[in-house]
Formats: C-alpha cells, structure tokens, sequence
C-alpha cells in the first residue's frame, strides 16, 4: 500500500513544520502546489480534484474530474522553466483523452508547448481557477 499524499493549507505551518527559516529556490514548488490546492478548493468543489500516482512512482499533482466535464491532469510548476514532461507524458500514455495543463506563476501570456506529441497548456493560477470554473 502507498503512502497517502499529504497537503498543507496554511504555507507558513507547512514551512514551520519543516524548519524552514528562510526559502530556497526549490521550496518554492513544493509551496506553490499547496497553495495552488488552496485557491482552487476556495473557489471550486474539492470533490472534483484527485491525486495520481502509478505503481512506478510518476505522480501528476491533480486531477480535475468534474461530473459531466472531461478531466484534466494539472502539474503544479514554479516557473514553466522547471517543468519536466516525464510523469505527465506517463499520465498521458494511460489516458490519452485528458487535456494537460501547467499551472505556473510566469506563464504570461498563456501558451502551449507540444510534448510526445501531445500539447501541454501553459498558465497562470487565475487562469487555471478561470477555465474549471467555466468548464
């Protein structure tokens, strides 16, 4: 059996809880996927978001699965710079009919980059909270 994955809502206790006293730059994406879980369940229904993780170790940050809506798997990037394909194109491979989206706080405008063949949508938060709002 695996681990369950375990988020923080409150930045500053997840900090604490790991004896950060000041931030390096890669805390900054383990951060940005807690607070990015944060908006979205302030502004959505946290019913719809899943976690994925195959037997192998790829994980994809969320998975949005709304009732009647086409799910989207959602990896959660600092800077769209640091963005590896690998797990998402694994996701993409069992389920190739759902769209992949990063979210990221530099992807102004919003853009698209093709990975494996497959286009991976590139934008920021409120952009993200703005879609799976209107579906």
């Amino acid at each position: 059996m695996t681990a369950p994955k375990v988020y923080g809502f409150d930045t500053g206790f997840v900090c604490a809880c790991r004896g950060w006293t000041s931030l390096r730059p890669e805390d900054l994406g383990r951060l940005w996927e807690h607070y990015v879980l944060n908006e979205l369940t302030a502004h959505l229904s946290p019913c719809s978001l899943r976690y994925w993780r195959d037997k192998q170790g790829h994980e994809v940050d969320f998975i949005w699965a709304a009732t009647g809506r086409m799910p989207l798997a959602i990896e959660c990037k600092w800077s769209a710079r640091d963005f590896d394909p690998a797990n998402l194109m694994v996701f993409s491979r069992a389920y190739p009919r759902h769209d992949l989206l990063v979210v990221t706080t530099d992807a102004r405008p919003a853009f698209t980059r093709e990975c494996a063949g497959r286009p991976v949508r590139f934008l920021t938060l409120d952009r993200l909270v703005e879609r799976l709002k209107r579906g």
